[in-house]
């Protein structure tokens, strides 16, 4: 790992020992592959020969650089160890590595972690992406401007065969990560992906999942602590034999949803380890006229407050509609504010880790207690001013409320929630936690 300060590499990231931003990876030299395509199995005898014998032709023919193909056995009962071993001896670059237990995950964290290749990439030993879309999956993480890689099976321009119960499933998942964990990528179970090697050896041992959920707590820590993700549309052909059970994976997955959820709310992963890991970020550069200090806070407060609002205002429609106003206002309050809080608390004052977090929560509840009291008492003074006022006079009544508090609220998390943050951290400062 280089730690000089060079022409043309940043000199926090120097001095901090992190790697120039995204370096265009050497195209090799001696018996050090590029790429390492990893494909893990479970008893698969049967298809394991035609695949990887398939996949070498297609890498000789297209793939410019020097690779590796491991076949990770996840503990197979079968013949597939045979087929693994004539497999290395007939096919220069094809490796074999043994598991004793079983476990997509714990294939991929177990050989990408003893892989010396500076790109690590892995698919589905039934093929059924396309390979031609494995060369523009593995370019971005060569050449520098991508961390990590993904097929996607949603995406507009793919090309997909598969059963109706299939798609469901995948669409509904996805959708389930977006709303649960703000995911951005599209696909998460897709099994096509890659990663820079430098990349995964500062994330990897942060992820727990052993199994099927693997890639997607991968994807969500990585995109929650900016790295990059590069997305590529693949022609997908489904297996009709495929022996992955959907309904145990499904609940699976969920429950790593939950876990991985809980964790972020609760600021018990340590992302401050990943965050600008790989040199300098743009983002992190001062620019002229961009506020600072105190003028920097009160921008972050009120753009979290006005989505919080609006957040605000949709529970309490919600929570309106099978309940009485003092109860969908209580309810829409108390949501509201723990993700205000969260908010604040790391976009605002620039608190990061999970020190004091629940702290801060609770803090937080009692300031917003206050809001409660005010949103309240305007409700009260309302009902008794109007008799039954329409949905929309309350709605009107609850933001002048709000407006009323937002004052008053600020004051209060800058002197008591996070009295130590009335400085915006410098990059320096963020670079070093």
């Amino acid at each position: 790992m280089r730690t000089d300060s060079s022409p043309g590499i940043d000199p926090t990231a120097a001095r901090f020992g992190a790697l120039p931003a995204r370096e265009h990876l050497p195209a090799g030299s001696g018996d050090v592959p590029v790429l390492d395509v990893v494909i893990p199995v479970y008893n698969e005898e049967k298809d394991l020969g035609a695949c990887v014998r398939r996949l070498h032709r297609h890498l000789l023919r297209t793939f410019p650089y020097r690779f590796r193909i491991t076949i990770a056995d996840n503990a197979s009962t079968d013949a597939t160890p045979k087929v693994a071993h004539e497999l290395t001896s007939e096919l220069p670059g094809v490796s074999y590595s043994r598991l004793d237990l079983k476990g997509r995950g714990r294939a991929l964290r177990t050989v990408w972690s003893a892989s010396d290749a500076p790109v690590l990439a892995y698919m589905d030993v039934d093929l059924s992406t396309d390979l031609n879309a494995l060369l523009p999956l593995v370019a971005p993480l060569i050449s520098g401007h991508s961390d990590l890689a993904i097929g996607s099976r949603l995406a507009r321009s793919s090309r997909v065969v598969r059963g109706p119960k299939r798609e469901f499933i995948s669409r509904a998942y996805n959708l389930i990560l977006r709303g649960s964990l703000q995911a951005r990528f599209s696909d998460a179970q897709c099994g096509f992906k890659a990663i820079r090697r430098d990349v995964a050896q500062v994330l990897l041992p942060l992820v727990e999942d052993t199994g099927w959920f693997f890639d997607t707590e991968m994807l969500v820590l990585a995109e929650r602590a900016g790295l990059r993700i590069h997305e590529v549309p693949v022609d997908w052909v489904d297996d009709p034999n495929s022996t992955v059970h959907i309904v145990k994976t499904a609940t699976e997955d969920l429950k790593g949803v939950w876990r991985v959820g809980r964790a972020l709310a609760t600021g018990s992963l340590a992302l401050d380890r990943l965050a600008r890991p790989f040199g300098d970020d743009p983002r992190d550069r001062r620019l002229a006229g961009v506020p600072k200090g105190l003028a920097r806070q009160l921008v972050g407060f009120c753009v979290v407050g006005g989505l919080s609002t609006l957040l605000y205002l949709l529970l309490y429609s919600g929570f309106r509609t099978f309940s009485g106003a003092q109860v969908a206002n209580a309810l829409a309050l108390f949501v509201s504010a723990i993700a205000n809080t969260a908010a604040n608390r790391r976009l605002t004052f620039g608190v990061r880790g999970r020190d004091k977090a629940v702290r801060h929560q609770a803090q937080g509840i009692v300031v917003f207690g206050i809001g409660w009291a005010l949103t309240s008492g305007s409700l009260a003074a309302l009902g008794v001013a109007s008799g039954s006022p329409s949905h929309a006079t309350e709605l009107a009544v609850l933001i002048a409320a709000n407006l009323a508090a937002t004052v008053l609220r600020f004051l209060l998390f800058r002197a008591w929630v996070f009295p130590d943050q009335h400085a915006s951290p410098s990059p320096d400062l963020r670079t070093q936690r």
